[in-house]
């Protein structure tokens, strides 16, 4: 477990996703709150970073392999590989931003609005930000107008 920057108490503990959701909407971003997804956020970096590093030793391991299908095999899933580390990295990065946004206490709020994004939202995407609402709307202009 980990201890919240903050020297409360109730930040000392970290709560359970069950015990998160019970918290009442004057709760919102509590000291236990933050301490939770700061939490969640770097394990999900720690992961991050160990795929990365085995993705490296990977590709690093060069297996010499006469028969040309096979190589063409082996190229392919290197290929995957790689596209699904660089959206791994592209997530690392948005993690990053949310672990900073706690320690500057802007977590949980919308970029737009700046309205509270909510916790079950930030439970299934802890680098959410934007809230639903916000989210919709900037999904329906991408699809009406493009990028």
């Amino acid at each position: 477990m980990t201890k919240a920057n903050k020297s409360t108490p109730a930040a000392e503990v970290l709560l359970t996703e069950e015990e998160i959701l019970k918290m009442s909407d004057k709760d919102y971003m509590n000291p236990a709150q933050m301490a939770f997804f700061k939490n969640k956020l770097q394990n999900l970096e720690k992961e991050l970073l160990k795929n990365a590093g085995e993705t490296t030793e990977h590709l690093r391991e060069t297996v010499l392999v006469p028969d040309p299908a096979d190589r063409a095999t082996i190229e392919e899933e290197h290929a995957l590989e790689l596209r699904t580390r660089d959206r791994e990295r592209k997530l690392l990065k948005k993690v990053q931003q949310s672990i900073a946004a706690i320690d500057n206490n802007d977590y949980g709020y919308c970029e737009e609005t700046g309205e509270p994004i909510g916790i079950p939202r930030l439970i299934a995407r802890p680098t959410a930000t934007l809230s639903l609402e916000a989210q919709q709307r900037r999904e329906l202009k991408q699809k009406l107008y493009g990028d």
